[in-house]
């Protein structure tokens, strides 16, 4: 006699599943979206444009996304997660940073992205996002187009060589100081295989997601200028300039 496992519907990985279905049917809207709202969570950003590389991925819906990513509250490095620590406003301003870095690429066009998102409870983040990847295997997570979520490096990592993000789209300022160590045709061409099966996905890197403006009261996005919240720091959850910076997902995609 054979024994089937039993289901388990609070196991972790059936919870994580649930929290990536979620993800998946919450609406699909601008990026940023329209009106600033509070809480942490999970997201996808979608391409719908006509950048000729990403054409694979490039379609009307919100089907297939370009780049998946969390936001966490602030502290929650330290152990705060889990321990009603207040997220503030991290996942919408997460999100306007990347429409911001968008929004600065000299060959991309912020009206070509759309996103979805969910609120969620801080300790089902990290599972919900590494599921998400996996789901959707994104171009900027796991194929050769690394680096969207990277953020302006120190004063002593100023040699470092810009990402593949950086490279094929040209025009955040900070990234304009780096090295140059390839050419745009190199990355186009990896993407070409990556799409083709040739290259595999690779983990994330620990270095994706920039942290929030050390400034909480305010953040700027294409679209809807600068946003006064009215709060200070205690309102936004702590120490917004140096918390949010993203740790790797728990469960990175095989």
């Amino acid at each position: 006699m054979t024994d089937r496992p039993g289901y388990d519907p609070l196991s972790r990985p059936n919870l994580g599943e649930s929290v990536e279905r979620a993800l998946l049917e919450s609406p699909c809207g601008p990026l940023p979206p329209t009106q600033p709202f509070s809480g942490a969570g999970i997201y996808a950003i979608h391409y719908q444009g006509g950048f000729e590389p990403y054409r694979p991925i490039s379609a009307p819906g919100c089907d297939t996304a370009i780049y998946v990513g969390k936001a966490i509250p602030p502290g929650a490095r330290r152990g705060g997660v889990g321990l009603g620590v207040d997220p503030g406003v991290v996942l919408f301003a997460r999100l306007s940073q990347h429409a911001r870095s968008i929004d600065q690429a000299q060959n991309l066009r912020i009206e070509d992205f759309r996103c979805r998102y969910l609120v969620v409870e801080d300790i089902w983040i990290p599972l919900g996002e590494s599921l998400a990847i996996r789901k959707y295997r994104p171009l900027w997570n796991v194929g050769p187009v690394d680096g969207f979520g990277n953020h302006a490096p120190g004063s002593g990592r100023r040699e470092q060589e810009r990402s593949a993000w950086d490279v094929l789209h040209p025009g955040r300022p900070w990234a304009d100081s780096l090295r140059t160590g390839r050419e745009p045709d190199n990355v186009i061409g990896a993407i070409r295989l990556y799409f083709a099966g040739v290259i595999p996905p690779t983990p994330p890197t620990g270095d994706e997601d920039e942290p929030l403006p050390a400034d909480p009261e305010s953040i700027s996005a294409p679209g809807l200028g600068r946003i006064d919240y009215g709060l200070d720091a205690s309102d936004a959850g702590g120490e917004v300039g140096r918390d949010l910076a993203l740790p790797e997902p728990d469960d990175p995609p095989s």
